[in-house]
């Protein structure tokens, strides 16, 4: 067991830290400089406006996403990353940039994070590793690493809002084997044990080398840190991390203490329920996390790409407020037709944004939203055509997923059998009339995607007789898309058009004579969105 020290929130560093005044003055400024004027500004600042916080959000990562020739932050592309993504507290690996002076070190933590930010470098190491901290760093040093000459184990405790301090040791791992890695991790745990107090809070992180996530370094580690998952991901739920993508190096392992709290990494409209991998490639909107450009991660020799988990933690005066949210509808007994579009409603409390989910069999849970403000009330939802007797819905804080409410009851999903010959789903490539989708049945709807800002889809449907068509486009939350409408003997110039921003985009067009029809999906102004298309009329072929 770690050894249970005092918090200095309540008795200072204590005589067991054998570099009292030197580690101070290191964490602040890295590497023994002077210390910073900017920063005692900013600690100052720190003291006297130290009101009770109720709760803070910890943005901890993993970063080891040097690129170019030299192993360094020079290029900028790993730069960006951090500017994009805004971590509160990082555990860096590879640690060099400019001539490696204390001016340059200061100048790049200033440009990635900010010039309030605090830092700590390990000494006379060739790739060191360290700390960079949006709260001030109390003490911090390095412990050897027993198999490796070019770095050790770079460690700091930081003096977080709340009751307890934060311990984060930043390590990187020798690639030679599974073997090796473990002896590294049984001399960095024992020293844990040693000394960290067992009350206060502590991560490890950064790049492990590991091949794979049952290597018995793991088992070693799980001894002071959670180490199961669910892990981060990125966009396309890829949780590895190598430059390859193939393989789970990089890691930010926290303690039982500390993984109470965590919850989902919120950026803008997009959340990652057990964590973020930053893959700039596949990162959607990219607007997100600009200035990050879509090139970053796939730089000339970018090592690894970064990792992030976010904690919602109590703040000073040691509690959290509380939030709320109520499902509306559906709240059971509702019969809902597959393909329809329908309104789930809720009410919310202390809550920003809200996930949406439903089930059809009462256990498996299905994205519906990752992120829709709570203050909305109402999604627009195309109920999937999955016929069952067992659907819910689940409402739930994007950011504290604690807080969450089901449908008292299910409801049911029915599912008109699809006419033989008629689609229920969009189909790629269909970006043109001559490869458009079809045949959309009368009252059948087609789920679709415009997935780029230059995206189109095409459908053709059949009329038997003259008569009103109504066309009705439907898209999930604030999606803007537009659908036109074009006779088979010409589709230069559309005939009737659902344009404005209602959402659903419904329009009617009286169909002259029997024949193919076409309707072609495009966003507006670039915009992107799920959809469903619906085609009715009776004189519409089924």
């Amino acid at each position: 067991m770690r050894q249970s020290y005092p918090s200095s929130k309540r008795s200072g560093l204590g005589p067991w830290l054998l570099v009292p005044l030197l580690t101070l003055v290191l964490a602040a400024c890295g590497e023994g400089s002077a210390v910073d004027p900017r920063e005692e500004s900013a600690n100052e600042e720190l003291s006297a406006g130290g009101a009770a916080l109720g709760e803070f959000r910890l943005r901890l990562m993993a970063a080891n996403i040097t690129s170019g020739n030299l192993q360094s932050y020079d290029p900028g592309h790993g730069t960006r990353i951090f500017q994009g993504t805004k971590p509160d507290v990082v555990a860096i690996q590879e640690f060099n940039y400019g001539n490696n002076s204390a001016a340059a070190i200061r100048g790049f933590v200033d440009t990635a994070f900010g010039p309030g930010f605090h830092y700590y470098r390990e000494t006379g190491a060739q790739i060191p590793n360290g700390i960079i901290s949006r709260w001030p760093i109390i003490a911090s040093g390095e412990w050897v690493d027993p198999k490796v000459g070019n770095r050790d184990f770079a460690w700091a405790r930081i003096d977080i809002p709340g009751p307890k301090d934060l311990w984060v040791v930043s390590v990187h791992l020798l690639t030679s084997g599974s073997g090796v890695r473990n002896e590294e991790a049984v001399s960095l745990v024992q020293r844990i044990k040693d000394n960290i107090p067992t009350g206060d809070y502590l991560s490890i992180a950064g790049d492990l080398n590991t091949d794979s996530r049952s290597e018995s370094c793991f088992s070693t580690f799980s001894q002071v840190v959670t180490t199961s998952g669910p892990h981060p991901a990125d966009k396309n739920g890829n949780v590895n991390t190598n430059a390859g993508r193939s393989k789970p190096y990089d890691h930010v392992l926290v303690d039982s203490d500390l993984r109470a709290y965590q919850t989902a990494t919120v950026i803008g409209s997009s959340s990652f329920s057990a964590g973020l991998v930053v893959d700039t490639r596949v990162y959607s909107p990219l607007s997100e996390i600009s200035p990050a450009q879509s090139g970053d991660s796939g730089a000339s020799n970018m090592q690894h790409m970064a990792i992030i988990k976010d904690f919602l933690l109590p703040g000073d005066d040691g509690t959290t407020p509380v939030g709320s949210v109520t499902v509306g509808s559906p709240n059971g007994g509702e019969s809902w037709a597959g393909g329809s579009s329908q309104t789930i409603t809720w009410t919310a409390s202390g809550v920003t944004q809200v996930k949406l989910e439903y089930t059809t069999d009462g256990s498996t849970w299905n994205l519906i939203s990752a992120g829709t403000p709570a203050s909305a009330g109402s999604y627009t939802w195309v109920v999937p055509g999955t016929a069952t007797t067992a659907a819910k819905v689940r409402v739930s804080d994007a950011a504290r997923p604690s807080i969450t409410d089901t449908s008292n009851a299910a409801f049911t999903i029915t599912v008109v059998p699809v006419p033989v010959g008629a689609i229920t789903v969009e189909t790629e490539s269909n970006n043109t009339a001559a490869t458009a989708n079809g045949r959309v049945g009368a009252g059948t709807s087609v789920s679709g995607s415009i997935s780029t800002s230059t995206d189109a889809d095409w459908f053709k449907f059949t009329v038997t007789e003259p008569g009103t068509v109504t066309v009705k486009l439907t898209m999930p939350g604030s999606g803007d898309l537009d659908w036109y409408l074009f006779t088979e003997s010409d589709l230069s110039f559309f005939e009737v058009r659902g344009y404005t921003t209602s959402n659903p985009e419904v329009g009617t067009y009286e169909a002259p004579a029997a024949g193919t029809y076409y309707v072609k999906v495009v966003g507006y102004s670039g915009a992107m969105s799920n959809y469903s298309l619906l085609v009715t009329g009776a004189g519409v072929q089924p």
